[in-house]
């Protein structure tokens, strides 16, 4: 029985396959942040450190990265063909109505009961 359990995790206990895989994941995962936070505190040093004219050559540069970004994602855009476009259309126009409908219903059933409870009531 000894020999199974030291075969299954490695040998000493915690120091298997599995918890060497764990330790990889975790490391795996908290890199990004890691790199994140130090780029972060890179661009804060940056901004503080500096006179007006670093502060003005930030936020061209900033500006400039933004809008490169945004071009970036607009040419991933793509615009839908006019029968998925009808299509939709007809789905959004029928749910309005379909809700519309339930609402009215709900609405009057209700104003109904209320009405006969006040009138039952002798309120009414």
């Amino acid at each position: 029985m000894k020999k199974f359990s030291q075969v299954e995790s490695g040998g000493r206990s915690g120091e298997g396959p599995l918890r060497q895989k764990k330790d990889f994941m975790a490391k795996a995962i908290a890199a990004p942040d890691h790199e994140r936070s130090a780029e972060r505190s890179i661009e804060r040093s940056a901004a503080k450190s500096g006179g007006n004219g670093n502060q003005v050559s930030s936020l061209i540069t900033r500006t400039t990265q933004f809008l490169k970004d945004v071009r970036s994602e607009m040419r991933k855009v793509v615009t839908p063909a006019w029968a998925e476009v009808q299509s939709t259309t007809i789905v959004v126009l029928v749910t309005v109505f379909a809700f519309a409908a339930f609402f009215y219903v709900v609405d009057s059933v209700l104003d109904r009961a209320l009405r006969v409870l006040l009138h039952w009531l002798g309120t009414l």
